[in-house]
C-alpha cells in the first residue's frame, strides 16, 4: 500500500490541469508539462485537487500509484516555481561561460567543452565559477546537471572539478615521505 499515493496533489492557482484519458497536461506560468499515466492508474481532478486511484490490486499497480502521484507533484511545483540547481567549479583556471544554448566550460581539458542545452531547460554563469540550472521540469535539470558534473568530477586530493553547492567531497591526504 503506497503511503504517498494515499493524499491528493494540491493545485496552486494560476496552474491548470487538463485530462484527456490518460494524458494529464499541467500548465503554469513556466510551461507546460505532460504525463500518460499507466492503465493500471486512474486521475480524477476535483475541487484544486489531482487524486490518484489504483483501479486493479497487482503489485505493478501499487508501485506505480505512489511514482504517478509524485511526478504529478513535482510538474505542478515545477509550472509554479520551477526548480533550479547550482554547480561550483573549483580549481586553477577552471571557468564556465553561458552564451544563449550553448555552456562552454574551460576545464583543464586540452579543449574547451561546448555542452547544448536542451529546450526546456535555462543554464546561467552568474560567476565565472558558477553554474544555474534552472527549468520546470524536475528530471530534466537534474539529468543537465549530472551530465555537465560528469565532464570533471571532483577529485579527492585537492577538490578539483565540477560540483554540486550542496556537496560535500571527502579529502585523501596525499603521499607521505
Amino acid at each position: 500500500m503506497s503511503r504517498i499515493g494515499k493524499y491528493p496533489v494540491p493545485v496552486p492557482a494560476g496552474v491548470t490541469i487538463t485530462q484527456a484519458g490518460r494524458l494529464l497536461t499541467v500548465k503554469g506560468k513556466l510551461g507546460e508539462l505532460k504525463l500518460e499515466t499507466t492503465s493500471d492508474i486512474e486521475t480524477s481532478v476535483e475541487d484544486g485537487k489531482i487524486w490518484v486511484k489504483v483501479k486493479n490490486e497487482t503489485k505493478r499497480a501499487r508501485a506505480q500509484w505512489g511514482t504517478t502521484r509524485a511526478t504529478l507533484n513535482n510538474m505542478v511545483k515545477g509550472v509554479s516555481a520551477g526548480y533550479k540547481k547550482v554547480l561550483d567549479i573549483t580549481g586553477v583556471g577552471y571557468k564556465a561561460q553561458a552564451q544563449g544554448k550553448k555552456l562552454n566550460l574551460s576545464i583543464g581539458l586540452s579543449h574547451d567543452v561546448v555542452y547544448n542545452v536542451p529546450d526546456g531547460i535555462e543554464v546561467k554563469t552568474p560567476a565565472p565559477v558558477q553554474i544555474e540550472i534552472s527549468g520546470a521540469d524536475r528530471q530534466k535539470v537534474g539529468q543537465v546537471a549530472a551530465e555537465i558534473r560528469a565532464y570533471k568530477q571532483p577529485e579527492p586530493y585537492k577538490g578539483k572539478g565540477i560540483r554540486y553547492s550542496d556537496e560535500h567531497v571527502l579529502r585523501k591526504e596525499g603521499k607521505k615521505k
